[in-house]
């Protein structure tokens, strides 16, 4: 369970950055993973850096006030999430595949430690930072708790990960981030909460919730399915897509259909007389204006149909994070400053007071000190009895 390092790796698949080696490092050697010596460690020679174009001040110069400007040339963030068996992990492999065929070059990062073994070349792979079983091993935990704790490992290291991902802002649009596939372990985590706000605050950031279209089928299915989502978007507050995943099983129309209009909705539900039916059919009132504000896009990892429309929605994202969200973190990121100075005068104001009345003579207040030493006159004489009777 030793926490090693952040590595990148370039398009081409070989390693790019390494940063703070630690005693022992997870390699795949031959499809196979390893532990390295200290000696190999140490001796381990890293590729050089590919050379880069001129990097926003922000990046450049590092930690600092960023501008408008400079989130302008950043890469759009999108933080990809949905339920166990959604499909993230293969749509992530679409999506790498999509953007070579653009002559684009992709910037994945996977922050799901028990995936095994990858689809796709990932970028930045907490696998070579955190090993899972040992995490497991180490402090007797199951798997949720293992992913959840090296997850927590992980983002202890994350400002690690926002400088590599900074260092290539330049040369990619988009950074695509693949989470665990159990949910709740990054949504309402504390390290999911830290990379979450780490990347909104440096990067234009996005959330695709990916869903299940065939499960989805079902109206309960599809109606959990949107409560969740819209808890990650009232937590989360970023710009959000919809992504109905494996169309080319099942069609992804009639969920639209349920999401325009709800009495559509409402004649399936009513199907099936039961408590969760009703359930269902009054969620849909209180959840049709949260629909109407919701970004869509059907998609099939398997064909690749749908990549444009998800990419469409995604630019639309950015727009929106550029105009309201980036403002609104801004104005708080002010008023929290403002509250921390105000705070801070009021502290040296009252130590100057303090000051002042340093030679200035003190009044007791005579009438507490007498209570006092009444309370203290009943208690002795206990002790003392006490002590006689022993």
């Amino acid at each position: 369970g030793d926490l090693g390092r952040v590595r990148a790796r370039d398009a081409a698949g070989t390693d790019a950055t390494q940063v703070t080696p630690h005693r022992s490092t997870p390699r795949h050697v031959h499809g196979r993973r390893r532990t390295m010596s200290d000696a190999e460690v140490e001796c381990q020679p890293c590729d050089p850096a590919p050379e880069t174009q001129e990097l926003p001040p922000s990046a450049a110069a590092g930690p600092g006030p960023i501008t408008d400007a400079d989130m302008e040339k950043m890469p759009s963030v999108c933080i990809v999430i949905g339920m166990a068996g959604s499909g993230k992990t293969s749509l992530m492999q679409r999506i790498n595949a999509y953007q070579h065929t653009k002559g684009e070059v992709p910037y994945i990062v996977n922050l799901d430690p028990a995936v095994g073994k990858l689809p796709y070349e990932a970028n930045i792979d907490i696998q070579d930072t955190v090993n899972y079983k040992e995490v497991m091993k180490e402090y007797n935990l199951g798997p949720n708790g293992g992913i959840l704790t090296a997850a927590n490992l992980f983002a202890t290291r994350f400002d690690q990960v926002l400088g590599l991902c900074e260092k290539r802002a330049a040369d990619i649009d988009h950074v695509f981030v693949d989470t665990p596939g159990q949910i709740e372990i990054f949504t309402w985590s504390a390290s999911g909460a830290i990379v979450t706000e780490s990347f909104a605050s440096t990067f234009p950031t996005c959330v695709l919730f990916v869903v299940d279209t065939p499960r989805a089928q079902n109206p309960q299915a599809f109606m959990s399915n949107m409560l969740q989502a819209v808890s990650i978007l009232y937590k989360t507050r970023l710009p959000m897509v919809v992504v109905f995943n494996k169309i080319d099983v099942v069609r992804h129309e009639q969920m639209l259909e349920w999401m325009d209009d709800f009495e559509k909705f409402h004649q399936v539900v009513d199907q099936d007389k039961s408590f969760a039916s009703d359930l269902s059919r009054s969620l849909s009132l209180v959840l049709d204006e949260f629909y109407k504000t919701l970004r869509r896009a059907g998609v099939s990892a398997m064909s690749g149909e749908g990549m444009e429309e998800l990419f469409d929605a995604i630019g639309r994202c950015r727009k929106e994070y550029l105009a309201e969200y980036w403002p609104d973190l801004r104005r708080r990121k002010e008023k929290l400053k403002a509250e921390d100075e105000k705070r801070r005068a009021d502290a040296l104001e009252k130590m100057r007071r303090d000051l002042k009345s340093g030679g200035e003579r003190v009044v007791l207040d005579m009438e507490r000190l007498k209570v006092n030493e009444a309370v203290s006159a009943v208690d002795e004489p206990a002790e003392v009895e006490g002590s006689e009777l022993d």
